[in-house]
């Protein structure tokens, strides 16, 4: 891992090559990251960027497709361009970011992600996005209660996944820190630890579903 410490904040075109993001942001806005390894995409996952940009108030949200979820099989997943491509044909909207952020920096775990952002790019709210099937088996993630207590969370309600998640250790440990719904708009302006559930519509699109449909087909 390159990063050691705060990065130097000098103008984006006077870094070299592997350090360069692709995107700039300016102090005061409000940008949700969204990471996964969307594996394939699918309208789910379109579902919670939409929720959050909008009932959080973002000026964007920024999609960090990961080069490799430490947690998965590299067997099953698709080259990251592939994956990159995916996602910009369904992100639509000048909200929207599609970034390979984690592979220009080097990183494999979110913490350090979120951590080379902020302090890239000093005076930006940040909010963690993820749907609630992730803050279920969030706890297996390296440096979750720091993640949690690193910046605000937003957690986009996903079918079969609601009971799983409300009672997850993440969000036993860190229940007192839960705000209500109708407090989303300022949600990415609270001091972490802070975090809210958003129920709404479920969309049932699954990566998993869709990969098995796609081993069938291909036998």
């Amino acid at each position: 891992m390159w990063f050691a410490g705060p990065a130097k904040l000098v103008p984006e075109a006077g870094r070299p090559a592997t350090l360069r993001l692709g995107f700039n942001l300016e102090p005061g806005m409000r940008v949700g990251l969204y990471g996964g390894s969307f594996n394939p995409v699918h309208e789910g996952h379109v579902h919670v960027a939409e929720t959050a940009l909008k009932n959080l108030g973002l000026d964007r949200v920024i999609w960090l497709v990961s080069p490799q979820n430490p947690l998965k099989s590299t067997r099953e997943t698709a080259p990251l361009a592939e994956r990159m491509a995916g996602v910009r044909a369904v992100a639509h909207g000048p909200g929207m970011i599609v970034s390979d952020a984690e592979t220009r920096i080097g990183s494999r775990y979110t913490i350090d992600t979120v951590r080379v952002l902020q302090a890239r790019f000093p005076g930006v709210h940040f909010v963690w996005i993820m749907g609630a099937d992730s803050l279920a088996s969030f706890h297996g993630w390296r440096g979750w209660t720091q993640l949690m207590r690193a910046l605000p969370v937003a957690i986009i309600s996903r079918p079969w996944a609601a009971l799983k998640a409300r009672t997850s250790p993440t969000a036993r440990r860190f229940g007192r820190f839960r705000r209500p719904s109708r407090e989303a708009p300022l949600l990415a302006t609270m001091t972490a630890p802070a975090w809210v559930y958003l129920c709404g519509p479920f969309n049932y699109a699954s990566s998993t579903a869709m990969r098995e449909r796609q081993r069938h087909t291909s036998t």
